[in-house]
């Protein structure tokens, strides 16, 4: 029985099953220092960390239907390109690219619907859908599956279903920990905000150019 008949027979609960093994051990150990020190550095409500996670992980959601999607369409071409450094650049220019958006976001201009509001509604929906091309093994497995199957829809499919597995993550629970943490830490020091914006963008594009220098 090859992968996709395994896939087929077990049905869309096995592929959420295998999604829930990623959101609860390898995603929340890759993901948290790059979420967490967005966290940290926004400094926001409880509520307002809880929408930016859930933003993190529906960009997750949305990587893997479309990797899925690709796979059923190009088959193992796409293992071979996933195998390369295609996601550790993606991760890399979204890391850098939301460090840049924290450290810029702490300018104050006068017009309200300038950069400074933006930076304030920003979303990880970027830095959640770049993560989701980190390599694993059950991400492998779901990949070459859906290449095996050669239907991009059920591709998509079982991509999506299986983000939503990997959507069930502790960092529900551990981003708003952190975003109070943050949030305390300016509560009676209004010019350490700045600095905090500052800070967790400069980590953010460290962690970056560090993912990057790796592959290069």
């Amino acid at each position: 029985m090859n992968e996709a008949e395994v896939l087929t027979s077990l049905g869309w609960f096995y592929v959420f099953v295998l999604g829930m093994t990623v959101g609860l051990t390898a995603c929340t150990v890759t993901c948290l220092p790059y979420l967490g020190t967005w966290a940290v550095g926004r400094g926001q409500s409880s509520n307002k960390a809880l929408l930016d996670t859930a933003a993190f992980a529906m960009g997750k959601i949305v990587a893997y239907a479309l990797l899925g999607a690709a796979a059923g369409y190009m088959g193992e071409a796409l293992i071979h390109i996933l195998n390369g450094k295609l996601g550790h650049w993606l991760i890399g220019f979204a890391a850098i690219f939301a460090g840049g958006w924290l450290a810029l976001s702490v300018v104050k201009p006068a017009n309200p619907c300038s950069r400074a509001r933006r930076g304030q509604q920003a979303s990880p929906f970027l830095l959640g859908f770049a993560l989701g091309f980190t390599p694993c093994p059950p991400l492998a497995a779901l990949v070459g599956a859906c290449a095996a199957l050669g239907s991009t829809a059920m591709g998509f499919f079982y991509g999506g279903v299986f983000g939503f597995g990997a959507a069930i993550t502790p960092l529900f629970l551990v981003i708003p920990l952190l975003a109070s943490f943050g949030r305390s830490l300016q509560a009676d020091r209004p010019w350490l905000n700045k600095w905090l914006y500052r800070a967790a963008g400069g980590v953010l594009i460290a962690i970056g150019l560090r993912r990057i220098i790796l592959v290069m």
